[in-house]
């Protein structure tokens, strides 16, 4: 284990890259009591750890913890708030000095590392009895899989839309692009010398990743097939776009939250961008605004983000953790907390609900959770998306041309896919 461990916190300190890609990070919080887990009098101790910040988020967490509590007075949760910057190494340090929580909520791209390294505890037998893993997307749950064994349970998810300016798009009589050639010349005849037709992210960090993904999946071409035409397609879409004056340059140093600001302010016409954005478009923005699915190219394609539940292999109170996810989990009380803390569900049955079928913006995301895609390609994922960041990052400056980038690139990316 401790060979893994020491090979996990090399992958993270040198690609501590995972940051933003499926919420906002616009807050923060105070950090809880320092972990361990044990007896407080006569009450089992659990060790709760997350990296949510916003208000709505944690009164929804804190009315999980005070429900259990009250029907469980043998039990008391502690939560810690723990950055969702520091959130990794801390478990990786934790993990050899033997300080660890009993329950962790993950970003889900990063779960498979930490099962690899044999942080969390594999809780196969106990879904299995649970009998609730049919009830979810494929994407979200296999994010929690590692070679054929389940390491936790979704929370909630996200994934990624076009949102669109609505009076620049009539002005031009123009509808909401459906397919790549309509984004092309939607964003041509948006541009002007105040506005770019079209804005998104490739920073470089998880969030570029994150949104050039969708792309290659709309082009026939995923992780392990990356050095493709598909992906010199969806390159090529990016490299063009800001050659031709329609996309900022700029968007290598952009992140999500520095895009919805820019389009809530008039300054881009149509943007890339999460489920999350809604709440703060309809309170601040200054826009009419809509939203659509992501266009189309040889198929339809998203991006899945989220976090899972996980229990970590060093917890002596597996059993009393894993009850505490299956509460959290019964369908009203999930529901209840993803309608609070702004996410999809990740349960199939729950989508259904008149909360999101009914409002048209969510509904958007809502349909998309059925070609949202985990980023779930094993436990080298962080040195993939480092590979892909550059290659972005290359082919908007126009250093390299997309053939050149993505094949140098899919050379790096071959021997890290699991096969």
């Amino acid at each position: 284990m401790f060979k893994n461990v020491r090979a996990l916190m090399m992958i993270f300190v040198a690609f501590a890259m995972l940051l933003t890609a499926c919420a906002p990070s616009t807050e923060s919080g105070n950090s809880g009591s320092s972990p361990s887990s044990g007896k407080d009098g006569d009450k089992v101790v659990i060790q709760w750890w997350d990296s949510m910040t916003s208000d709505a988020t944690q009164g929804a967490i804190q009315s999980i913890i005070a429900d259990y509590e009250a029907a469980h007075p043998n039990v008391k949760i502690e939560r810690t708030y723990i950055s969702f910057a520091d959130i990794k190494n801390k478990l990786l340090l934790g993990s050899v000095g033997n300080q660890m929580p009993d329950i962790v909520w993950l970003d889900n791209p990063d779960h498979q590392a930490f099962a690899a390294a044999g942080i969390l505890a594999d809780l196969t037998d106990e879904i299995k009895e649970w009998g609730q893993a049919d009830k979810y997307y494929e994407g979200p749950w296999s994010s929690t899989m590692y070679e054929g064994k389940n390491y936790g349970v979704p929370i909630g998810s996200n994934n990624l839309a076009l949102y669109y300016n609505k009076d620049m798009l009539e002005a031009k009589g123009i509808a909401p692009p459906s397919n790549w050639e309509e984004l092309k010349e939607a964003a041509k005849q948006l541009t002007t010398s105040d506005v770019y037709g079209l804005a998104m992210t490739a920073v470089k960090t998880e969030e570029g990743t994150f949104q050039f993904l969708p792309l290659m999946y709309q082009a026939g071409a995923d992780i392990d097939s990356f050095d493709s035409p598909g992906t010199v397609e969806a390159a090529t879409l990016l490299q063009d776009m800001v050659k031709n004056g329609y996309m900022s340059k700029e968007v290598i140093n952009q992140k999500q939250s520095d895009t919805v600001v820019q389009f809530s302010t008039g300054k881009v016409a149509m943007m890339i961008n999460g489920t999350w954005q809604i709440p703060l478009l309809r309170k601040e923005g200054k826009v009419n605004w809509g939203v659509v699915e992501l266009p189309v190219n040889k198929q339809g394609g998203t991006i899945l983000g989220g976090e899972n539940w996980a229990i970590t292999k060093a917890s002596k109170n597996k059993d009393v953790a894993f009850d505490i996810i299956k509460f959290a989990n019964e369908p009203e009380r999930l529901k209840a907390f993803d309608q609070a803390a702004g996410r999809l569900p990740s349960r199939s049955d729950l989508l259904q609900d008149p909360f999101w079928q009914d409002d048209a913006e969510l509904k958007v995301f809502a349909d998309a959770m059925e070609v949202a895609r985990a980023r779930a390609y094993g436990p080298e994922y962080p040195k993939i998306s480092e590979a892909i960041q550059i290659m972005l990052q290359e082919v908007i400056t126009g250093s390299k041309s997309p053939e050149q980038a993505v094949k140098e690139a899919g050379a790096k990316i071959e021997p890290l896919v699991k096969k």
